[in-house]
């Protein structure tokens, strides 16, 4: 079967981000509120698990399409002009795709945790109070986390076993993104194992890799069925 076109990789991916992030959106939000500074009830706790959708609603499917359009289209060069063995080939191509979606994602992902969190009231007042710098607040952390989590997640199929290696560093990225002043990785970090203590690192491990373990299936099918259904 031949690797699917720039245009069937963006449609594929754009569908299958989408209805991931819209169908497991609230244990994404319990997920967030666990690993607030402020608390999981301070945050929320289990009421108005929907806070945010509006942000993942506009951006998901862009980021999601911007991934595997990077990754189809690099993988596809490497494997044609290259000799490099298929796992760098994989690696190197789905990093370039985590960056590119990084872009799209990240903004989505301020304004989404800050709603989650009970800081505003709707995603389009996050939206209003973060500054264009603001909204890339947590880009490397992010890009820190979704590359070791892709690399894990592809060649096992297992999004789970990602999901639960990388919480420590999902747990930065939110921490991150949630500061009102910018603030280092290393800041919140010590900040963190000094009055928390190392096991915070896995604050909403359990909820995150439920998501991820269902939501990653779900990914892969809705991305290879889309692409099936436009190849035909």
């Amino acid at each position: 079967m031949s690797s699917p076109t720039f245009i069937h990789s963006l449609v594929a991916g754009g569908l299958a981000g989408t209805a991931v992030d819209i169908v497991f959106f609230p244990l994404d939000t319990l997920k967030t509120r666990l690993q607030s500074s402020r608390g999981f009830f301070a945050s929320g706790g289990f009421r108005s698990i929907y806070s945010g959708i509006g942000s993942v609603a506009l951006g998901s499917s862009p980021g999601a399409a911007a991934f595997f359009s990077a990754y189809d289209t690099l993988k596809r060069v490497l494997a044609s002009n290259t000799q490099l063995p298929a796992p760098v080939i994989h690696l190197t191509a789905a990093s370039v795709g985590e960056v590119t979606a990084c872009l799209v994602r990240v903004p989505t992902e301020v304004v989404k945790t800050r709603t989650q969190t009970g800081q505003y009231a709707s995603s389009w007042a996050a939206l209003r109070a973060t500054s264009a710098a603001g909204l890339y607040r947590g880009f490397g952390i992010t890009v820190m986390r979704e590359i070791p989590f892709t690399s894990i997640q592809f060649p096992l199929w297992d999004g789970g076993v990602a999901a639960a290696l990388t919480t420590p560093l999902d747990v930065l990225k939110t921490r991150v993104m949630l500061e009102k002043n910018k603030t280092s990785v290393f800041t919140v970090l010590s900040t963190i194992l000094r009055t928390q203590g190392p096991t915070a690192l896995f604050s909403g491990v359990v909820p995150r890799t439920l998501w991820m373990s269902a939501g990653g299936a779900v990914f892969l099918g809705v991305y290879e069925a889309a692409i099936g259904a436009l190849g035909r």
